[in-house]
């Protein structure tokens, strides 16, 4: 019996709820999360809503939320988890990812390594 694959990416049930609310207003169907080149620290999270996956897109299904992980972006977001922060000064999506090895101080760029995979 094959051990359950670990998902990719996971949400909390602040962010779960929340794109579940921004998705429902816009129409769409998946969010898309990724990294791309940029910032201070060399990299900067992504997210977009998308009708339809790309076709070398993974895909995570976490808290009722379809989730689609560009392919050049996935490395650098194996185990991360996406929060929905609320405080008196800003309300935002926050990711905590074990490949962040340094971050700006603004917060808004990150220094990411790719996951090791184990055999």
């Amino acid at each position: 019996m094959a051990r359950p694959r670990p998902k990719a990416l996971t949400l909390t049930e602040a962010a779960a709820e929340r794109v579940k609310a921004l998705m429902a207003d816009r129409g769409a169907g998946y969010l898309r999360v990724g990294v791309q080149n940029g910032g201070c620290a060399g990299m900067e999270y992504v997210m977009d809503y998308v009708e339809q996956p790309d076709p070398l897109d993974e895909r995570v299904e976490d808290q009722g939320v379809e989730i689609v992980i560009d392919a050049k972006s996935l490395l650098f977001l194996l185990g991360a988890q996406v929060d929905y922060e609320v405080t008196p000064l800003h309300a935002k999506f926050v990711f905590k990812n074990p490949n962040e090895s340094d971050a700006c101080g603004c917060g808004e760029s990150v220094t990411l390594v790719p996951a090791q995979l184990d055999g």
